[in-house]
């Protein structure tokens, strides 16, 4: 009952939120993006609209966002006065943002290009370079802009094209949240960029293999060879020239502003439905409409197989770090507490990019392994020192008393030490448990599609900045609840001196 009490308390908590984001008033005044240079303006890290309002407005404020949707939600709660994006992502969030206003000047151009490998790939440079001419001369190109950017429809006009079934793989990162550019759709990724990339691949003999990830993760990707090629409304800059190649331009999409509808003098405002009808549409949009669900079931079941194997492999490893760490050798305790000094000092997210992108990089190796590894050797390093501190609590009294009837060292520790020890670790294991559960979030970086990376994927087709986020913070809190329940279940047998 205390369960189902806490738990209707953070949904209504969540809900609550929501609704009042949805209904915050501004005081009118005049928005027209004439103010940008003394305003806060979102932007997604790395793109040409962060480059273009460093560089041209330099006493603005700017917030850069892994996603774009993360900018949109700091707009809906007044946290930047702008976003500057794309202009298809901007008509898109609007379509499902009536609280959202696109201001009509285009600030800058942003042609689409294919990042290659830096000084490796100059012949397939040449290929796709002459394939993007034909297709410009023969219409093809102008026929896939113009069926994918149809801002004036939510349906899009798609055709089979021909693939290879077998064959040579050109592997493609993604960041398959910038509809109608490259999205997912009915479990698969499609848009303008795939569409193209894929008839690119059959004329060159190639099969694609998409490695969809977070944006701001690509370029790395790229220049440690995980992946062959980029395409993912990606721009050319100075900054990346440098790391990596660029295809021509295939097309042309112009960065705009977006501002809240109140902040337009003369606004008058957006009709308000009742909460619970907002509630009502958005669980149909973001979880019932083309079997969301699905992508939030099966990145649940990613991050639960994720957690289950790191903690397991962390479990076992500790021990063995806590061993060396009690050791009487030198060397061993001196291996133990630099490798626990080093895994505890490294932000998770960083060890967990050097795993993939570094040690791996040469490796075909599972993303789901990589992270599995990657949290497995960090939890390591906290449980050890909780099972040193656990066992060396234990009085040495109860050792010698074990000892004096005869148990044996191995026997003593099993039996008497042991049992007490974990009694003592469980509440502090169990918390640590759940924080890696937690951290497994992060794990998009590395084109894994876990919990955290569905729900993006869901807001990005959705354009709905809140719910699924509060769908996925109510998933996280009932499966920590569930394991830390499970945990609790675990009992000790302990011999009695």
């Amino acid at each position: 009952m205390r369960f189902v009490s806490r738990l209707s308390f953070l949904v209504l908590f969540l809900l609550g939120i929501v609704s009042c984001n949805s209904n915050k008033q501004n005081v009118i005044s005049v928005a027209d993006g004439s103010d940008v240079s003394t305003s806060s303006v979102g932007v997604m890290t790395g793109t040409t609209g962060e480059m273009y309002i460093r560089t041209n407005y330099p006493q603005a404020q700017v917030q850069c966002y892994d996603d774009i949707m993360d900018a949109i939600a700091a707009l809906q709660s007044n946290k930047v006065k702008y976003v500057m994006t794309a202009y298809t992502t901007a008509v898109n969030a609007a379509k499902y943002n009536k609280d959202l206003f696109i201001l009509p000047k285009e600030y800058t151009d942003a042609g689409a290009v294919i990042a290659l490998p830096k000084g490796k790939a100059t012949e397939l440079q040449k290929h796709i370079n002459s394939i993007l001419e034909k297709y410009r001369n023969d219409g093809t190109l102008s026929d896939i802009v113009n069926r994918w950017v149809n801002l004036n429809s939510s349906e899009y006009k798609e055709v089979d094209i021909p693939v290879l079934e077998s064959g040579k793989k050109l592997i493609v990162g993604i960041a398959a949240n910038r509809e109608p550019m490259c999205f997912i759709k009915d479990g698969k990724i499609v848009g303008l960029d795939c569409e193209l990339i894929e008839r690119i691949a059959f004329e060159l003999g190639f099969k694609v293999e998409y490695m969809d990830m977070k944006f701001s993760a690509l370029i790395t990707s790229l220049a440690s060879g995980k992946i062959d090629a980029i395409i993912s409304n990606l721009t050319a800059t100075k900054e990346r020239g440098k790391m990596v190649d660029f295809s021509d331009s295939y097309f042309v999409n112009p960065q705009i502003l977006m501002c809240l509808q109140n902040e337009i003098q003369g606004s008058v405002g957006v009709s308000e439905k009742p909460w619970y009808k907002k509630i009502s549409n958005s669980f149909y949009n973001n979880l019932i409409l083309e079997k969301r669900y699905l992508l939030i079931l099966n990145g649940l079941k990613v991050t639960f197989i994720i957690s289950i194997l790191a903690a397991l492999i962390g479990t076992l490893l500790g021990a063995l770090i806590c061993f060396m760490r009690m050791s009487k050798n030198m060397v061993l305790r001196g291996i133990a507490k630099v490798y626990i000094d080093l895994l505890r000092g490294i932000p998770q997210v960083v060890l967990l990019m050097i795993m993939f992108y570094v040690v791996f990089a040469s490796l075909d190796v599972s993303g789901i392994i990589v992270a599995a590894i990657t949290f497995a050797m960090n939890f390591a390093a906290y449980v050890s020192e909780m099972f040193r501190t656990s066992i060396s609590s234990i009085s040495y009294g109860q050792t010698e008393a074990g000892l004096a009837m005869g148990f044996g060292k191995v026997k003593t520790f099993r039996y008497v030490v042991l049992p007490q020890a974990i009694d003592r670790v469980l509440p502090v294991y169990r918390g640590e448990f759940i924080s890696l559960v937690k951290m497994t979030s992060i794990v998009g970086y590395i084109a894994v599609q876990d919990l955290t990376k569905a729900s993006d994927i869901i807001r990005s087709r959705t354009f709905d900045a809140f719910f699924p986020l509060i769908v996925v913070a109510i998933i996280y809190f009932l499966l920590a609840w569930l394991l830390s329940l499970l945990l609790g279940l675990i009992k000790t047998k302990r011999v009695h001196l």
